[in-house]
């Protein structure tokens, strides 16, 4: 499937689209800077399946799923139908002291595909609210049964796990924390699991990332750590899998030192690793799990935090109340949106798609191990990335210069005006990400082959 102008271009021009956005749209994370009238703005207009088209009708393979989001891919006209009639029957009602059906159904519903006896939903905005609520909700857990000294929280080095101040506390990304501390208190690191770089050692224990863990609630002291926060596969640093075991040592230490676990699956979730939870998938039971993203393929902002039961138990006695809220958590139209993507998955098996095809995505990727830029490839279901080195042989990594040269001065571009979109990365070492929706099948992985190749192949020979 080529790229091409397959879509009429806007009827308001690219260019000057471009412009009002230079004059007035605050980008997220992007360099303002770097666009002018030689440089315009990208500006998708219109999806479809795997696909989008920009402002002047270019086509490209949306192999990020947005930002790994659009799970249920482009274009899904009965989600669309199912907030128009919440629209119609109910826009707005907050779930403060109130609930309505859509919110019910949906909690419900969530709790029914969640692990084991993750039966309440308390419903947030977004990925980084629902890491913002979990970490207080963790810390009034902790005051409420009788422990109120356990306040910090633990995660990992290279981990994203969101952008309020709360949440910038567990991130682990010293560029994304420097603007602005001090942080709010409490945040701990730990190793994470990558362990492309280390020298092999037959002696290392292969869970010494999760021992590292146990090592640092001793260090804090047992009696004032709150919780440990985890991806099941990690996404900054790029798609870092778990070695066999760690979530289960992880889950025994936790218990042993009565930390509450809590599963971010912001993106692992809802099919991303081929089942509705990554929980599920690594066969370990968390007693917090934040979410978001997928929940609606992102037709409409939402997020939850879903917890055991033991973890409802004291709020529900007495007086007792979360002393938390989210003015649009659970919103109506949001939760009637939620649903009508969870019946997608059902109706088109999109979990068992991903299963089926999880292995041919990997193979594809490891055949570009012939370019000499390529080094380690991993991750898991449809999230996966390709790490970028200097020498396959040493693993030798790139210079900051060198990476910034690399991935935005040569292969960010290259990669979208060849068709692709996709995240070149290096909060961590270099890599190239990529999430496409969960219906991609193998014409799709060939289409995403062809221009890696030629895009890695080009970037190897620049690098000479």
């Amino acid at each position: 499937m080529a790229t091409g102008t397959e879509s009429a271009p806007t009827t308001q021009g690219a260019a000057e689209l471009s412009a009002l956005a230079q004059r007035h749209l605050w980008m997220h994370f992007t360099r303002m800077g770097a666009y002018d009238e030689a440089h315009q703005v990208p500006i998708i207009t219109r999806g479809e399946g795997c696909w989008v088209w920009d402002a002047s009708g270019k086509k490209y393979f949306d192999g990020l799923s947005a930002l790994f989001c659009v799970n249920a891919g482009h274009g899904r006209t009965e989600i669309g139908d199912a907030m128009a009639a919440q629209v119609r029957e109910l826009g707005f009602f907050t779930n403060w002291s109130y609930a309505h059906p859509k919110s019910i159904e949906l909690a419900a519903k969530i709790a029914s595909l969640a692990p084991a006896d993750l039966n309440r939903v308390f419903f947030t905005s977004g990925g980084s609210e629902a890491v913002e609520s979990a970490l207080k909700l963790a810390r009034q857990y902790h005051k409420l049964t009788g422990n109120p000294l356990k306040v910090k929280h633990i995660a990992r080095d290279t981990a994203y796990h969101g952008t309020s101040l709360g949440a910038l506390s567990a991130t682990g990304i010293t560029s994304l924390r420097q603007p602005f501390e001090p942080l709010a208190p409490g945040g701990f690191h730990v190793p994470n699991t990558n362990t492309y770089h280390l020298p092999d050692d037959p002696n290392r224990d292969p869970l010494w990332a999760a021992n590292a863990i146990e090592e640092r609630i001793i260090f804090e002291g047992p009696e004032t750590v709150s919780a440990v926060i985890l991806e099941p596969v990690q996404n900054a640093g790029g798609c870092f899998t778990p070695p066999e075991g760690y979530w289960q040592r992880v889950r025994e230490i936790c218990d042993k030192y009565d930390v509450l676990l809590i599963s971010d699956e912001v993106i692992c979730s809802w099919g991303r690793l081929g089942e509705w939870f990554g929980a599920i998938k690594y066969d370990y039971v968390p007693d917090l799990i934040t979410t978001a993203k997928g929940i609606t393929s992102s037709y409409a902002p939402m997020g939850a935090v879903i917890a055991r039961d033991k973890i409802f138990e004291p709020f529900s006695e007495g007086h007792a109340s979360f002393t938390h809220g989210i003015t649009f958590g659970g919103h109506p139209v949001a939760a009637a949106a939620a649903l009508a993507n969870i019946e997608v998955f059902e109706r088109e098996d999109l979990c068992g798609n991903v299963r089926a095809h999880e292995a041919e995505f990997e193979q594809m990727l490891l055949s570009l191990r012939d370019i000499p830029i390529v080094g380690d490839v991993r991750g898991a279901g449809y999230f996966r990335a390709i790490e970028l080195v200097k020498d396959q042989g040493t693993k030798g990594s790139f210079t900051d210069a060198e990476s910034e040269d690399l991935l935005r001065g040569f292969l960010s571009g290259a990669l979208y005006d060849a068709g692709l979109i996709c995240r070149a990365d290096d909060r961590g070492d270099p890599v190239i990400q990529l999430s496409p929706p969960l219906i991609a099948t193998s014409e799709d992985f060939a289409f995403i082959e062809s221009v890696l190749r030629d895009v890695l192949t080009r970037a190897a020979a620049r690098l000479g």
